[in-house]
């Protein structure tokens, strides 16, 4: 049995991340590190891990804390995982992702995205006032129009 590993091919064999390729560009982009008695340091592809370190992977908005409990470098089933890892991300992080959850939709900027159910009524209901004349029109003459439009054509103009 290995005493080390890379730390791309233990991430990618716990199912922390999709692909290979995936958890080396996180660790290029130093979104890994490792937990030592000195502080956090940021993690590079090849660094090898052993039992009982401590990785930290920053997913925004939160960063997953992973306990080392034994190593393989082949992909696992999901079953299997827990024996090789424990998950110590604190409560915390757990609390601030359900913030993020629930404030996003709150606090979505305009004009980004799709609108949401109840922005596109109210838009339907808006431009169907708008369009249909639903509300009260008065033509100049003092006599309301049907729809709320007073033209100053008729069917005659439109034959040819």
């Amino acid at each position: 049995m290995k005493t080390e590993v890379r730390i791309d091919k233990w991430l990618w064999a716990m199912r922390v991340f999709k692909t290979r390729t995936v958890a080396t560009d996180s660790c290029k982009k130093g979104r890994v590190a490792v937990q030592t008695p000195s502080g956090e340091i940021i993690a590079k592809p090849s660094r090898m891990i052993k039992v009982d370190d401590v990785i930290l992977v920053r997913k925004p908005p939160i960063t997953y804390s992973f306990k080392v409990k034994a190593l393989t470098e082949n992909r696992l089933g999901a079953k299997l995982v827990p024996e090789y890892m424990e998950n110590v991300t604190p409560k915390e992080q757990y609390d601030l992702l359900d913030i993020i959850k629930i404030t996003g939709f709150i606090d979505r900027r305009k004009g980004l995205g799709r609108p949401t159910k109840r922005e596109g009524r109210e838009l339907a209901r808006f431009t169907g006032d708008m369009y249909t004349g639903t509300e009260d029109f008065n033509d100049f003459d003092g006599n309301e129009d049907e729809r709320g439009w007073d033209f100053d054509f008729d069917e005659s103009d439109f034959n040819d």
